[in-house]
């Protein structure tokens, strides 16, 4: 079985790294510089900085935060928000990050994909993708959870690895900050239909989730969440020991 990942996310808003429910009332939880510390010290096995407020206020990510942020983590770090050109990536990976996701800004522009991809690599390529069950259909959502773009989800997703990503992030926006448990369906649809890594995001509350996840899904590759890691809810190193205890393969 290949090893399954536990990934922190760190959401900024105005420096500050926050937390809301259902992509709605964001509340300042830290700096991300010092989480970012904390979980790398901590057993995380990668780092995902969204600056979540980026596309909606149509500017470049913080470019300051990052490199401070990139410069005191030792695991691989994932950088969305405002991801619009090729520009934005090289500024990205240049400040610090080893992946750059793409949400909005793809859904603009689908070549950007294509042109990251053959640029950089379709390892440094994550599609990122905001979704909610609208009158029965897996819809994509644009701007931070914002807007309904009408798009089928599992088509969007299917095109986007056909173009070029690397790795897919599935965030329900259905479970997201609820705490009852990941989108399992939502999941295995994307599941069924792209050979690529596909990471699970929105709805841990408790370890039994990510085992629930790993069990019923075995193909995901990794589990993220932002709010039950902040506030010390799961301890990424006791959660590593009970999934490694219940024979997911985790790295310890």
């Amino acid at each position: 079985m290949i090893t399954k990942r536990i990934i922190p996310c760190l959401d900024v808003k105005d420096g500050r790294v926050v937390k809301g429910v259902n992509f709605k009332g964001l509340s300042d939880v830290s700096s991300p510089v010092t989480l970012a510390d904390f979980y790398s010290k901590s057993g995380a096995d990668e780092l995902v900085f969204y600056d979540i407020t980026a596309s909606a206020e149509g500017r470049g990510i913080f470019t300051d935060i990052l490199k401070e942020t990139a410069r005191t983590v030792f695991i691989p770090l994932t950088v969305g928000g405002g991801i619009n050109t090729l520009g934005d990536f090289e500024r990205v990976l240049s400040s610090g990050a080893d992946k750059v996701s793409v949400n909005s800004g793809a859904i603009r522009n689908p070549s950007l994909i294509d042109e990251a991809a053959k640029r950089y690599g379709s390892q440094c390529v994550v599609l990122s993708a905001d979704i909610s069950l609208v009158d029965g259909k897996y819809t994509v959502f644009s701007r931070g959870g914002r807007d309904n773009t009408g798009i089928d989800a599992l088509e969007w997703i299917k095109e986007g690895v056909g173009r070029g990503a690397g790795e897919i992030v599935v965030n329900s926006i259905d479970t997201d900050g609820v705490k009852k448990g990941f989108d399992l369906p939502m999941l295995q649809a994307v599941c069924d239909i792209v050979k690529v890594p596909v990471i699970a995001s929105g709805g841990a509350g408790k370890s039994e989730d990510f085992k629930e996840l790993f069990y019923k899904v075995p193909e995901i590759s990794a589990g993220l969440a932002a709010s039950v890691f902040h506030f010390g809810e799961i301890k990424i190193e006791e959660l590593k020991k009970e999934l490694a205890q219940s024979g997911i393969n985790v790295r310890l």
